[in-house]
């Protein structure tokens, strides 16, 4: 099924879903954040499918935030900020797995997507950047988390504060990814979501929410990067950041 920026495919008792506005990097627009959300919550209500596979188009995984959607009020900001916090909550506490297969980019919130999945299958060409700073913010859609678990709490830091981008294969030997496809992603992660379902479907609901939980707490994670976003929103350097993105020059940045 395919709608608007996102299409979504069953192979066997997974999942594909795919997003298909390679032209904008799939950017997560409102539209599209809505959709995801949705199409998570169907799938994780349907005993007939196992386990769900995200994935990109074009060459292209997930640019992150849709730039162009940002500078708005703050109390709008923040409800499209709830929006992929349900996203991910639906990625990292839901019953079912979930694999990304990530090829090109997977800058800001495209790295938070993947990095909450169960797994994640890069290509040698994936691209990974914590690039919030670049527009003023923190990091967001829990990858305050997610990148903490995945390469530890020292490297993570390292890594998301100095915005550098990790390619595959350099990703997966620190762990950010965890493996490397050196033909078709989707094919690998296929592989490997069914690698992942539990012979007894009922225990992984259980299973996942408790080694969430225990091993960072996603919630206060969420918490605090919305007051930290909220706050950064009405700054003057997110606002030039922003200005400078969509007129392609350089920003300059002031810390206020």
């Amino acid at each position: 099924m395919s709608a608007g920026c996102l299409s979504t495919q069953r192979e066997g008792v997974t999942l594909v879903m795919r997003m298909t506005q390679p032209d904008r990097r799939n950017a997560l627009s409102d539209e599209m954040r809505g959709m995801m959300v949705e199409a998570l919550r169907t799938a994780h209500t349907d005993t007939s499918l196992r386990s769900v596979v995200i994935t990109g188009s074009g060459g292209c995984f997930c640019a992150g935030g849709d730039i162009k959607g940002m500078g708005q009020p703050v109390d709008i900001a923040l409800r499209r900020l709830d929006v992929v916090h349900d996203l991910i909550r639906l990625i990292a506490l839901g019953p079912k797995p979930v694999v990304a297969a990530v090829d090109g980019v997977a800058y800001g919130g495209g790295m938070s997507l993947a990095t909450a999945c169960d797994s994640v299958v890069a290509t040698p060409g994936a691209r990974f950047c914590a690039s919030f700073g670049r527009v003023g913010l923190v990091p967001d859609m829990g990858a305050m988390w997610s990148v903490p678990r995945r390469i530890g709490a020292a490297r993570a830091q390292r890594f998301l504060q100095s915005g550098r981008e990790i390619r595959g294969a350099e990703a997966v030997s620190a762990g950010l990814a965890d493996i490397l496809a050196e033909g078709d992603e989707v094919e690998a992660a296929l592989e490997e979501a069914a690698a992942l379902v539990p012979a007894a479907p009922l225990p992984a609901a259980h299973l996942r929410p408790i080694i969430a939980r225990y091993h960072g707490d996603l919630e206060a994670v969420l918490a605090d990067e919305r007051r930290a976003q909220g706050a950064l929103f009405e700054t003057a350097d997110h606002d030039e950041a922003r200005r400078a993105f969509l007129e392609k020059r350089p920003p300059d940045f002031t810390g206020r």
